[in-house]
């Protein structure tokens, strides 16, 4: 499992952790019953404290992404359709948000802007 840690970032490091095992869970990437590392490893692998990916495990296990046992581990919980859709609509609202305000900025019409996502919509 890779996971890429930027100190450059504006997210603490738990959230990119978080963020990047999230993305791999909803793309399919990581599935259901998919072990990830020990928490120790990943801190020793990521030279991050064990607090930070304590912290990151246990932010996506009471999101329901991932069970923990222990003595046993952490592992990929099924995730219903219906909690991926949720989450990738948030995303998608987060995102239209920070082009909205761009659009503002600029003084795009909205009709404009309309037209430019139903462009990239269809654009295969």
């Amino acid at each position: 499992m890779d996971i890429i840690i930027t100190n450059n970032s504006d997210s603490p490091i738990y959230e990119q952790i978080e963020e990047q095992i999230r993305a791999m869970i909803i793309s399919g990437e990581l599935k259901a019953g998919d072990a990830l590392p020990s928490m120790r490893l990943l801190a020793r692998e990521l030279r991050i404290s064990i607090i930070t990916t304590k912290r990151a495990y246990e932010d996506l296990e009471r999101e329901g992404y991932i069970e923990s046992f222990t003595g046993r581990g952490s592992f990929v919980k099924a995730v219903s359709s219906e909690r991926m859709r949720e989450t990738l609509v948030f995303e998608l609202e987060e995102a239209l948000q920070i082009a909205i305000d761009k659009a503002k900025l600029a003084k795009i019409p909205l009709e404009e802007v309309e037209e430019r996502l139903r462009l990239l919509y269809t654009a295969e």
